[in-house]
């Protein structure tokens, strides 16, 4: 494995740093190498190459708009064998945020803002002999390829209608509870739902924004002079989708959402719409974890009917 790796990095040290740590699905170790320090993760599974793949492309997305940091992709190599790696750069960062939350608050709103940015200044120099389009403005939901919340791909079909979008992203995810789970509360009651979910929306603009995706408190750190955030499987969304699993599993501090609130004003029908967003999440436990999650989903998916 060791000489796969310095071949497809093109180096000839590969020493560990005896820093890394495993999550739920992937496991990680930092190196030193000709080039500097990168940090390797690793899966065995079937998928891992869409996986890697998906969240090499959500940083590469991330990293271009210069927003909030993220450490840059480097190279997705295959596994001899079967499964893949992620070769991204190494950074020297804390658990969890102390210092820098409210600024990691204000970065997200600056992401979420970014997309629209570039429209509006692209749309500026259409008129103008010189145009610089750097960063392409994206007028529609969903990515360029397929990525991973945990190890399921999501649906990132591109699609002009956030509702429809946002839909379809449910509908992969309570199919597969009814296949592997045989429950069939779930899709009584999301049909009931979607009903409603149109109303949620009612004087509301949604503007495809660039999301993490995935941005619970563990993917967010620190180093000595910034927030960093990792591990995303990023689309273009509503902004507010980001602000769902922010909520879950411990959450950020009230700093933080003081910080995004301050660039980004809170929208009506914004708590309502969190519980949309929330049920993807608990729905996508339940698929990775099992039936643990079944009744957070399900309270979850009530809780918008009501």
């Amino acid at each position: 494995m060791e000489e796969v790796i310095k071949e497809a990095l093109g180096t000839q040290t590969l020493t560990r740093l005896g820093v890394g740590g495993s999550g739920c699905i992937n496991k990680g170790e930092g190196y030193q190498t000709d080039q500097g320090k990168v940090f390797i993760k690793e899966n065995s599974a079937k998928g891992a190459r869409q996986m890697f793949d998906g969240e090499f492309e959500s940083l590469k997305a991330l990293h271009s708009t210069q927003t909030v940091k993220v450490p840059q992709p480097v190279k997705v190599i295959d596994k001899p064998g079967g499964g893949a790696l992620l070769v991204a750069e190494f950074m020297d960062m804390g658990h969890g945020l102390s210092k820098f939350s409210a600024l990691l608050g204000k970065q997200l709103a600056r992401l979420h803002l970014h997309n629209s940015e570039v429209g509006e200044l692209q749309k500026k120099q259409e008129s103008s002999v010189h145009v610089s389009h750097q960063v392409e403005h994206i007028d529609k939901f969903g990515f360029h390829v397929p990525t991973c919340c945990g190890y399921i791909p999501q649906e990132n079909t591109w699609n002009e209608d956030w509702i429809k979008f946002y839909a379809q992203k449910i509908e992969y995810q309570v199919k597969k509870v009814e296949e592997d789970h045989g429950d069939r509360e779930v899709r009584e009651l999301w049909s009931l739902a979607l009903i409603k979910v149109p109303s949620l929306f009612k004087n509301v603009e949604v503007k495809p924004a660039l999301l993490h995706g995935d941005l619970w408190g563990g993917n967010a750190a620190e180093t000595t002079t910034e927030p960093v955030i990792f591990d995303p499987a990023s689309f273009y969304g509503h902004s507010e989708y980001d602000l769902a699993i922010a909520r879950m599993f411990g959450g950020f501090s009230e700093s933080f959402y003081s910080g995004y609130f301050n660039i980004l004003p809170m929208a009506p029908g914004y708590r309502k719409r969190l519980s949309l967003y929330k049920f993807f999440h608990y729905i996508n436990h339940w698929n990775h974890f099992g039936d643990g999650y079944r009744s957070s989903a399900i309270q979850t998916l009530q809780s918008v009917l009501h």
